[in-house]
């Protein structure tokens, strides 16, 4: 045999050894400084329970300009991770606009998937053009959706791009679930003392049936037998309760303080005062706001916390639309600030992997008569998640809240070191009851009087589950401001609070991910245009050329002196 067969067989040989191995001892590289591409332990163990083939549909398809390209190059790269563990994913991108009679766009709008209207700017050359920055996740006739691009105000398209790069695992692990897995926990929507109609939140209940069972749990029944109440009630992993306007009795408090003591969660959404905006919407403009007591106070302060029955007025507020003008056809709408709405800033961490979860990486919120949160001593641990600016106080009620008031123009030194007031609480710890070495409102055979480590969370806010109908008096999606055209996070923070209330596999502390996405600056792009053409087209040529000479020189050479 000779040395040029033995050498092919030799390599035929090293490759075959190589592919062999490859196959049982399988490794990738993460080579980027942020580490964007190496999936979390949660996405992982997610990923590798997939038994059935999971179809993702991304509609993120078409011509557009490069931050949506960029959106979808790292949408494609992370889904190639998602495959590289399991390869029963299977990815699909769809244009919906290649139909020119837009029924395939059309069924994606019905389906709740609404475009974005972006302008393409190509060299001062702008025309409109539509993209649907959506995914859809499927298996075994279950679908669910994925947002893409992240709703955010006031900031540029490559900075909403590089913000939901960063929410992309979390959006598809947490799709890939919700269709491979059967729902497990339970949530009761409480209800028997006042609290919001179930058509304001009606789109929370939508987004939370994804993974949850969830049904209404009344407390009227206490009245009559509250312990097979309590019993009922504890079959429940988490209660969640909105702007209760009604006073609780202590059979109902008894009712949820041991619910709590035996490990339920709690969701708390409370007012502390009693006003609400359409009351101000009468022929003076105005109405009194006054204290609303619903009896909880004692079990708050048993808890760690007091909700003081105060308005917070911030400067960093939120806008209202106010008619101007003539009635009829000369009434106007105008936006003004309204210091009674602030707009809340999640509470980070200088230190991002110390931020919680819950709040990292979230847009502003609106909130709306909200009061402020005292923070009392006791061994329940408490983390302040979202606080108003530094630029608000604390107004005593009673007080005359008056439309006009939206014209004020505040002096700050009002305000000065009078901000940072917290408006929601995580709360974790073990709860004494409030009702230790006291008389029981009910006889309860097996009462309680300390429970097991737990949590809840305390928004001093009714209104932040609300959602708005539209004219149809359908509602419409949480966090979306019809008057002003605004999307807030109310939203994304509330399934936050679930998803961490109910320790959901983890999937929380995907959204701690930070990823630092390179964009090009298309303002300097075009002013260097032609300088950028010749770096990037010109001078790989010239090298190529120069190149080729040489090589061609020496080689020139080489044979000459042969």
């Amino acid at each position: 045999m000779n040395k040029s067969l033995k050498h092919i067989l030799s390599i035929i040989s090293i490759a075959l050894v190589i592919n062999f191995a490859g196959h049982y001892l399988y490794k990738r590289f993460d080579l980027t400084a942020d580490k964007r591409y190496t999936l979390s332990p949660t996405t992982v163990s997610i990923v590798n329970k997939i038994d059935k083939p999971v179809y993702v549909d991304i509609y993120l398809e078409g011509n557009f300009p490069g931050e949506f390209k960029k959106l979808q190059s790292e949408t494609l790269q992370l889904l190639e991770e998602f495959k590289a563990y399991n390869n029963q994913i299977i990815v699909n991108f769809k244009n919906p606009l290649e139909d020119q009679t837009n029924q395939e766009a059309q069924k994606l709008v019905a389906k709740g998937l609404t475009p974005v209207n972006i302008t393409v700017d190509d060299k001062g050359k702008k025309t409109e053009t539509m993209v649907f920055p959506w995914a859809e996740v499927t298996c075994n006739n279950k679908t669910t959706k994925v947002a893409l691009l992240k709703n955010m105000m006031g900031v540029s398209a490559a900075e909403k791009v590089v913000s939901s790069v960063q929410h992309l695992e979390y959006g598809f692990a947490n799709a890939i679930n919700t269709v491979i897995t059967a729902k497990q926990k339970k949530i009761a929507m409480l209800k028997g003392n006042g609290e919001t109609d179930d058509i304001f939140i009606a789109d929370f209940i939508k987004a939370v049936k994804e993974n949850y069972f969830i049904g209404t749990f009344t407390l009227d029944s206490v009245a009559k037998n509250p312990t097979k109440t309590l019993e009922y009630l504890k079959k429940y992993d988490l209660a969640v309760i909105s702007k209760p306007t009604q006073t609780f009795t202590d059979e109902e408090k008894q009712v949820l303080d041991q619910f709590i003591i035996h490990g339920g969660k709690t969701l708390w959404m409370v007012d502390a005062v009693n006003i609400e905006m359409d009351s101000l919407y009468n022929a003076t403009g105005a109405a009194m706001a006054f204290p609303r007591d619903l009896g909880l106070n004692d079990m708050f302060f048993k808890y760690g916390i007091r909700i003081k029955p105060d308005l917070i007025k911030d400067i960093m507020a939120t806008p209202i639309a106010l008619a101007t003008g003539e009635e009829g056809s000369g009434t106007q709408y105008n936006q003004y600030p309204w210091f009674y709405s602030p707009m809340i800033y999640p509470l980070e961490n200088k230190n991002k992997s110390k931020t919680n979860p819950i709040v990292s990486n979230l847009d502003a919120l609106k909130f709306e008569f909200t009061n402020p949160i005292e923070l009392l001593k006791n061994p329940i641990h408490k983390t302040v998640l979202l606080q108003s600016s530094p630029a608000s106080k604390a107004v005593g009620t009673p007080v005359e809240i008056n439309l006009n008031m939206a014209a004020e123009r505040p002096n700050q030194a009002e305000f000065k070191d009078m901000g940072n007031i917290p408006v929601a609480v995580l709360l974790e710890g073990k709860f004494n009851s409030v009702y230790q070495n006291r008389v029981l409102p009910f006889e309860q055979s097996n009462f309680t009087p300390q429970g097991l480590q737990n949590k809840m969370i305390v928004i001093s806010d009714g209104d932040i589950m609300k959602n708005q109908l539209d004219k149809n008096y359908q509602p419409m999606e949480l966090g979306f401001d019809k008057w002003t055209n605004q999307f807030y996070a109310n939203k994304e923070f509330l399934l936050n609070c679930v998803n961490y209330l109910l320790d959901d596999k983890g999937l929380i502390n995907i959204r701690n991910k930070e990823v630092a996405i390179p964009i090009l600056d298309t303002e300097k792009v075009y002013q260097n245009y032609t300088t950028y053409q010749l770096i990037t087209v010109g001078l790989p040529l010239v090298l190529l050329l120069i190149f080729g000479v040489v090589f061609t020189y020496t080689r020139k050479l080489k044979y000459q002196k042969r």
